[in-house]
């Protein structure tokens, strides 16, 4: 590889392996080394010609978003952690009042103990592109500041003998995740003095949506390194959270039990109650008449206005007054009916979340949640012996776990029948066997076990024998989802996109779960199949699976 990387590797300061960001990547040579290094490549490249040829040139592994620094949004809204960032004469064209910013968005997207290489550039500038001059002094100093270390620094001369032009590549490696995001969640749930679990409550909703609809998660507005999240959403997630507590009677504060006292459960929560809605019904992508859907919309709106009121205005950085969540109202214009999508959602306003705090929890979630769950619980016992309720041992543990919609496939197997009898007929997504009613499974392309989604997306047809004995609980390989593409994208189409109410949830479902979509193209929302994918991959290792015939 040209550039530093290959420099670097020599010395062994290179992650052997993992996955890699090329940013600048240009038509993908430097892309194309590391994947032959054994990366998982992901390459960065605003311009359509250079990304057209990169793909035409190099190996169809290499995954090209179009964005560029100083804010690279879209990668941000992938929720991957690199161990490796590469910017290749990149760095030069950076405006150097953008630098800063752009550090420090690199050095976020950084693993833990995941290392960055720049190669800079000096001399004077070609007379048809503008160029900024650069330091390694200043790569130095904005390693200080956002907690970067320095390993190697090393000047070389141009290899295409330009006068006046060198390069020094400046190799640094992220000690440890450096934000300072996990001893304040640790903070809030267990040193912030509490009068209720609403801190609790709404940290949880946040992790929640963190794992199961990331892509509801849009770049802030107003500040730079913070992500906005539907205002709806995360109430939504809240009265999910609270429906089978309060209807336990588990006291959420030290002077009460059931709804009485509590600000979010007025009258649409109390609906919620009376009509036995149970909790897993109130996920994204459902729709519900005009009675029940003016009911939840009443409970959300209740909760918005306690969140805003309570536990995001008191839950403060430490040793400061200034609170952690930033909240903007927004007005829900009563409807018909209700459906849960995330645009919808979003009409309650917005929660602004720290960027750090918001990738320790897409990260950490899985440690993070059972500390949540195990100090609420600890309050419930405490504020029940106060008032004197009998909470049995491990009830509040049990009304505490998150529950998923049930484990269905009805739907997806219904439009599976009707087009094996009478349609174009039906094949098998990973094998492509043409498949008749008595060989018909509905597999979750990405496991349940690993990440239990029921969404129309993750829903497929595959051959039973295969999906019993062969695929199991293990994740499809990216060779195995790339040469599966053209039948997924045929299955999706003819069975949910010809009908109305199914197109409207499996386009709803993707835009909550699933990152980087444009639109309601069936290729890019398979793209982003794709990095769903890679990122459970990714954070849980999930054994892959490949089929050969």
């Amino acid at each position: 590889m040209p550039g530093g990387a290959a420099f670097v590797q020599a010395h062994g300061l290179l992650p052997k392996k993992g996955l890699a960001l090329d940013v600048g990547a240009g038509s993908g040579r430097d892309a194309a080394w590391l994947k032959a290094q054994g990366y998982d490549v992901v390459a960065v490249e605003p311009a359509d010609g250079f990304r057209l040829e990169g793909r035409a040139r190099h190996s169809p592994d290499i995954r090209w978003l179009d964005d560029q620094l100083p804010s690279l949004d879209q990668v941000h809204r992938l929720g991957l952690a690199f161990d490796l960032i590469v910017l290749s004469a990149v760095w030069q064209h950076v405006v150097p009042t953008d630098r800063a910013r752009a550090f420090r968005k690199l050095v976020t997207l950084l693993r833990a103990g995941g290392v960055m290489v720049l190669t800079l550039r000096s001399g004077p500038a070609p007379e048809d592109r503008p160029m900024f001059s650069t330091s390694s002094g200043e790569i130095e100093g904005l390693a200080r500041t956002y907690g970067m270390e320095i390993l190697k620094v090393h000047a070389s001369h141009d290899l295409q003998g330009r006068e006046g032009v060198s390069w020094t590549t400046v190799c640094l490696r992220l000690p440890d995740d450096g934000t300072s995001a996990l001893p304040l969640i640790r903070g809030i749930v267990l040193g912030d003095e509490k009068s209720s679990t609403y801190k609790l409550g709404l940290l949880r909703a946040v992790a929640r949506i963190a794992e199961q609809t990331p892509a509801a998660a849009t770049p802030s507005r107003e500040l730079d390194d913070a992500v906005d999240l539907p205002l709806g959403l995360v109430a939504l997630t809240w009265v999910r959270l609270y429906l089978p507590l309060i209807r336990l009677g588990m006291p959420q504060a030290p002077r009460n039990s059931g709804p009485d006292g509590l600000s979010f459960a007025k009258a649409g929560f109390r609906a919620l109650l009376a009509d036995g809605t149970d909790a897993s019904d109130l996920r994204v992508g459902s729709v519900f008449d005009a009675e029940r859907g003016g009911a939840i919309a009443a409970a959300i709106t209740e909760t918005a206005r306690t969140i805003t009121a309570m536990p995001a205005h008191f839950t403060r950085f430490p040793n400061s007054e200034q609170p952690v969540f930033a909240v903007q109202r927004g007005r829900y214009g009563r409807q018909q009916g209700l459906e849960l999508g995330v645009d919808q959602l979003r009409s309650w306003g917005t929660l602004t979340v720290p960027g750090n705090m918001w990738r320790a929890l897409s990260r950490f979630g899985p440690w993070i949640e059972p500390m949540l769950v195990t100090e609420w619980a600890r309050l419930i016992r405490r504020y029940a012996d106060h008032i004197g309720f009998a909470v049995p041992a491990g009830s509040a543990e049990a009304a505490l776990e998150w529950r998923e919609p049930v484990r269905s496939t009805t739907t997806a197997r219904f439009a599976a029948q009707k087009l094996v009898a009478g349609g174009p007929g039906l094949s098998c997504v990973w094998t492509a066997r043409r498949l008749s009613e008595a060989k018909l499974d509905v597999d979750h392309c990405l496991p349940w076990s690993a990440w239990p989604c029921g969404d129309l997306w993750n829903l497929a047809p595959c051959d039973s024998r295969i999906n019993r004995h062969e695929k199991r609980d293990r994740l499809p390989s990216a060779a195995m989802f790339a040469e599966s593409r053209e039948r997924i994208i045929t299955w999706w189409h003819d069975a949910y996109l010809d009908d109305a109410a199914l197109r409207h949830r499996f386009l709803r479902e993707a835009a909550a779960a699933l990152p980087v979509l444009q639109g309601e193209d069936l290729g890019d929302i398979f793209t982003a199949f794709d990095w769903r994918r890679l990122r459970l991959l990714q954070e849980q290792r999930v054994p892959e699976w490949h089929w050969s015939a």
